[in-house]
């Protein structure tokens, strides 16, 4: 952690919906004029794509059927663990870029699958981290120390599910039974690399759906805003305007003494409310120790 230099992480499993809550904290920092530099847990895979379908190959054939992208062997952590630890001292840092489709590649100019080369950060007021492995702690690295605010964006698992199966049939083209696979595969990794971040975080951000997803492998669509409910989990509720929060989010109560359940339709809200001061505060103390 560092006052002067600080660092925000969310963390999140693909189709969870971490890349929706980084677009809310754009909106603030535009709104706030905060620079922020910017991390995309994708770029610090350690295989390409086409080098990553031979690892999982030799993977199945050591009798290792379900290695994916959320185990850390499979991801440079070390070195998304020394960016983190510059930036914390210097306010610098390196990232690159992973091309993910044709609509990237032209924009980035190299092949989809393939990663950009390195380049350092611009000067900014903080650092954003969006991706998988922003609270991640193993046996050689603590990725959670570094960071000034943790988020977790944790929708219940087959609302995950069913926002996978729908984002990887229309963007990539897999089937149902090919996304089931993919789920099944990577189990055991969400379990053991995923999971754990989410007691570390400062602040869990879980929807909840309010219609029936019991098979989410059959579900016809993704269960909208309007029916889900939002649950809020402070890790250290001190300091957080509860009153105020409930009298500006309609329909919101108390759950537990740290944890506020709002509409699925208010998440843009109850975000602004929450995480702008939090982003002052660390503006305001990176100022003060300048």
């Amino acid at each position: 952690m560092s006052a002067k230099h600080p660092i925000i992480s969310i963390t999140g499993s693909s189709g969870a919906g971490t890349t929706s809550v980084k677009r809310i904290f754009e909106q603030i920092f535009r709104r706030e004029k905060v620079e922020a530099a910017f991390i995309e847990g994708d770029a610090f895979h350690r295989y390409d794509r086409a080098g990553m379908k031979e690892k999982v190959a030799a993977e199945e054939k050591a009798g290792n059927p379900n290695f994916t992208h959320f185990n850390a062997a499979a991801n440079e952590l070390e070195i998304l663990d020394e960016v983190f630890a510059e930036y914390g001292r210097k306010g610098t840092g390196r990232t690159r870029h992973y091309v993910h489709d044709d609509a990237e590649a032209a924009e980035l100019g190299t092949a989809p699958g393939t990663f950009t080369e390195w380049k350092p950060f611009e000067p900014s007021d903080l650092l954003f981290y969006e991706g998988l492995h922003g609270c991640a702690v193993t046996d050689t690295v603590d990725l959670a120390r570094h960071a000034d605010l943790k988020i977790g964006v944790v929708p219940v698992i087959n609302l995950e599910w069913i926002q996978k199966i729908h984002r990887d049939r229309a963007t990539r083209g897999y089937s149902a039974e090919a996304v089931m696979d993919v789920i099944l595969r990577r189990m055991p990794d969400y379990v053991r690399y995923i999971v754990p971040q989410f007691a570390l975080t400062n602040i869990n951000f879980q929807r909840v759906p309010i219609v029936d997803t019991s098979n989410p492998f059959i579900a016809r669509w993704i269960p909208t805003p309007d029916e889900s409910m939002l649950v809020i989990r402070f890790a250290n509720p001190r300091g957080i305007d509860f009153p105020y929060l409930l009298s500006m989010i309609p329909s919101s109560f108390m759950s537990r003494a740290n944890s506020i359940v709002v509409p699925g339709n208010k998440l843009d809200l109850a975000m602004q409310l929450i995480l702008t001061p939090l982003i002052l505060q660390l503006i305001e103390r990176k100022r003060r120790m300048s």
